[in-house]
């Protein structure tokens, strides 16, 4: 590795075709020109003064790399491993439940791809336990000791993987990319999926970047692309009007506590977080005519592990809002009477929350889940219920949103209602009603 002592800098400016990175640091070692590009001109400037910092230090500097060589052999010392532990500890406080989750799930897939050899590898399945439930969970390995077998599976990958700084390697990356793209049973994962694991990834080697442990992202050297991400609602899951009637009908047969639940996914367009945190202060409920809910919150289930309460949800603000944000949504009169219904029959829970489960706490997925299974199966043909229509809850609010925009309600509106942006819901939802033919002519009026 030829070293120098002879260390020249350039002023940093900025290049106008790099819209992401544009500012550029300059400078020679032994003469050979060296450059990276920074997002702003602070980075920039910071990073050229650390340069400067160790060249009046007296020390040597790599011609290949440009950089001091203390500098590179601190990197070749970190792991993927554990550079990968120290970015979820560093992410982890700042974070939702399911991003955190969402992030240990992209991380215990690619890390074993990450590995130097695989002598003496683990079980898959225990691997994958050990990675996503103690190596990338801080708050499982501050809570208690992981059992045996899970530390000896942590010990193997910490000694087997890769330095950070082999992901410099294209052939590394492209590896871990293409891993990213597969499920666990090693079919082609869903497009989605693979996008949002590769933001991930992505952001893993931002910070490795940051910290000076890569002289920059190595993904963006490799020509490799996602499959491209479903932009549009598939409109054989949403329902016409006559359709949601029958499900709506079948859940009151099944569960007709959770009706009004299904009526907000409906009637609203919420989503099923946003109604399962639905308070009696929220509603406007007049005996007549339309009303209103003041949405201010969700409760997505993340799971205990996840988050910091060890409760099973984790109370967010709303999509797309500050976390104080309110969102107003006029409801019709079929839901005002609905929720009206709800609460003479029901009543609410002592701090006033509309719907909860069997022991008082919030309505869990997996209980108005099987209430819906069973609904598509009275409401649905055979051959409906084996096509995506209304397979998931979710779907009820595509319909809504929908129906709105056949029915005339201006898209302004609309996306109002919904917590979307106006380009976000005319590119995702629009003309995805089944049967919007049919009720054309009828409007508002059918819903």
């Amino acid at each position: 590795m030829p070293t120098s002592y002879d260390v020249r800098f350039l002023d940093v400016k900025k290049v106008k075709d790099r819209p992401r990175r544009p500012w550029r640091l300059r400078w020679f070692v032994a003469g050979q020109p060296k450059s990276k590009m920074f997002a702003t001109k602070a980075l920039a400037d910071n990073h050229k003064a650390k340069l400067m910092r160790a060249a009046q230090k007296g020390e040597a500097f790599d011609v290949e790399t440009g950089e001091p060589v203390s500098w590179h052999k601190h990197a070749q010392r970190v792991t993927w491993y554990e550079h990968a532990v120290k970015y979820v500890e560093m992410k982890w406080p700042r974070v939702a439940a399911k991003s955190r989750r969402s992030i240990a799930d992209t991380l215990a897939t690619v890390t074993p791809a990450l590995v130097k050899h695989t002598r003496g590898q683990p079980d898959s399945k225990l691997l994958r336990r050990a990675l996503y439930g103690w190596a990338f969970n801080p708050k499982a390995r501050q809570e208690s000791e992981p059992p045996k077998e899970v530390a000896q599976a942590l010990a193997w990958i910490s000694k087997a993987s890769v330095a950070l700084v082999d992901l410099n390697e294209r052939e590394t990356v492209r590896k871990a990319l293409d891993t990213l793209a597969l499920r666990l049973d090693g079919k082609p994962a869903g497009a989605n999926t693979v996008k949002r694991k590769r933001a991930v990834f992505y952001n893993v080697l931002e910070y490795a970047v940051e910290l000076d442990r890569l002289d920059s992202n190595p993904i963006e050297r490799v020509k490799w692309r996602a499959p491209a991400a479903l932009e549009v609602v598939d409109r054989r899951v949403v329902v016409n009007p006559k359709q949601a009637r029958a499900l709506l009908d079948a859940v009151r047969a099944e569960a007709p506590a959770q009706l009004a639940f299904f009526g907000c996914l409906y009637y609203g367009a919420l989503r099923p977080a946003e109604a399962v945190n639905l308070w009696l202060a929220d509603c406007h409920l007049p005996e007549q005519g339309w009303g209103e809910l003041l949405l201010s919150g969700s409760l997505p289930h993340s799971g205990a592990a996840w988050t910091d309460t060890g409760e099973g949800r984790e109370e967010r603000g709303l999509k797309h809002r500050p976390r104080k944000g309110t969102r107003p949504v006029p409801i019709p009169p079929r839901l005002v009477a609905l929720l009206r219904e709800h609460i003479d029959t029901f009543g609410v829970t002592p701090d006033g929350r509309l719907f909860r489960g069997a022991r008082g706490g919030p309505l869990s997925e997996s209980v108005y889940g099987e209430t819906w299974r069973k609904a598509r199966e009275k409401a649905l043909t055979p051959d409906q219920q084996a096509s995506p229509m209304a397979r998931r809850p979710y779907d009820l609010r595509h319909a809504a949103v929908s129906t709105w925009l056949n029915a005339g309600v201006p898209a302004t509106e609309v996306a109002k209602r919904a917590g979307h942006s106006v380009n976000v819901l005319l590119k995702v939802y629009a003309k995805c009603l089944d049967g919007q033919a049919e009720i054309a002519t009828g409007g508002s009026k059918r819903f």
